[in-house]
């Protein structure tokens, strides 16, 4: 004689429900979204410059906001991801100059189509990206130390090339040369809309961050990139392959730092080899503003978008209010404190609630 379970009961059935399958209230997901720290500090600077700077809503204010915004979101968004791996790139900055110095003394030196500097920079900075992240994983030295060496390293190249085949510290105009024309529109014109001007770093901006949110949220190198930033070890022991997740994050760094690379030489003709130096911890501001945790394995490239912003609204805001631009460092330190603080605050708050 068997004996035959008896069916379960309504009242039963919530408990027995795998809580993966549970409905999460609308407030408790958008408690849970990294960014949110960030868009309300969006939104606390900009009624702030809204009240204190009258030009600051103007169409060309905007405009100008944008544009500076981009050109931090445009490295702020692959500098996310790696930080989200649990990583740092401290050659960032120097990469984006050394970058459009590549282009501009192949194409020069060689007397080719600026295209052809254009696709030896793309190679010859993937190359970096990929030495960061074999070196990383190979040494198994901090990334801090790794790429602090490489900073270093492009540094004096950057300076030592330019003055060894130009003869002075900056580079030769190539705005004559077979090419230019339309490499310009690729990675440096600019459009109209109504009484706004858009440069294209915004299109390519916007571009990088539908990219990165979709590798995050709907692809297995998303999950390998969350997996490894909140543990290698207990990644690599579930089949993650961490070193292949890592050069590839390295990798979006170093293609990024191309396309801010060529947008610098094609806006200005020629490039300083001695530019780009401090802003590898712009990137890294903007990033830790979005809601990216330094310990890796949480943020988002949305966030570090927002962060952008708040970065290109402080430092134009302080300049249609009036203010000496010498208090931005000031009001950027304490944006980036207050916004870490409130991240903090809103994961704990998350976290609580689940």
């Amino acid at each position: 004689m068997s004996a035959t379970a008896p069916p379960a009961t309504p009242d039963k059935a919530p408990s027995a429900a795998d809580e993966r399958l549970l409905r999460v209230s609308p407030l408790r997901r958008l408690m849970g979204r990294p960014e949110l720290g960030s868009v309300v500090g969006a939104v606390a600077v900009f009624l702030f410059f809204s009240v204190v700077a009258e030009s600051f809503l103007q169409a060309s204010s905007f405009s100008t906001v944008l544009y500076a915004a981009s050109t931090i979101g445009i490295m702020a968004v692959p500098v996310a991801l790696l930080m989200i791996g649990g990583e740092f790139d401290l050659s960032a900055g120097v990469l984006v100059t050394s970058s459009a110095l590549i282009s501009s003394m192949f194409s020069y030196q060689m007397t080719a189509n600026v295209w052809a500097g254009v696709g030896v920079s793309l190679l010859v900075t993937l190359t970096v990206g990929v030495f960061n992240g074999f070196m990383l994983t190979r040494t198994k030295l901090p990334s801090f130390i790794i790429t602090l060496g490489t900073f270093l390293m492009l540094t004096g190249l950057n300076l030592g090339f330019t003055k060894l085949i130009s003869g002075t510290v900056s580079t030769k105009s190539i705005s004559d040369m077979e090419g230019f024309a339309s490499a310009k529109e690729v990675f440096a014109s600019e459009w109209t809309v109504g009484d706004v001007t858009l440069k294209v770093t915004v299109l390519w901006w916007f571009v990088l961050i539908a990219l990165a949110t979709w590798i995050l949220l709907r692809t297995r190198f998303g999950n390998w990139i969350f997996a490894v930033g909140g543990g290698a070890d207990a990644a690599r022991a579930v089949g993650v392959p961490v070193q292949r997740t890592k050069i590839g994050l390295y990798m979006g760094v170093a293609f990024a730092a191309w396309v801010s690379g060529q947008h610098l030489l094609f806006s200005f003709d020629v490039v300083q080899s001695g530019e780009g130096v401090g802003n590898e911890l712009t990137y890294i501001i903007a990033a830790v503003i979005g809601g990216c945790l330094i310990t890796g394995g949480y943020g988002s490239a949305i966030g570090s978008a927002i962060g952008a912003i708040i970065f290109g609204m402080t430092s134009k805001g302080i300049v249609y209010a009036e203010w000496n631009p010498d208090w931005f460092k000031f009001f950027l330190g304490a944006m980036l404190l207050l916004a870490t603080l409130l991240n903090a605050w809103v994961r704990k708050r998350a976290e609580a609630t689940r």
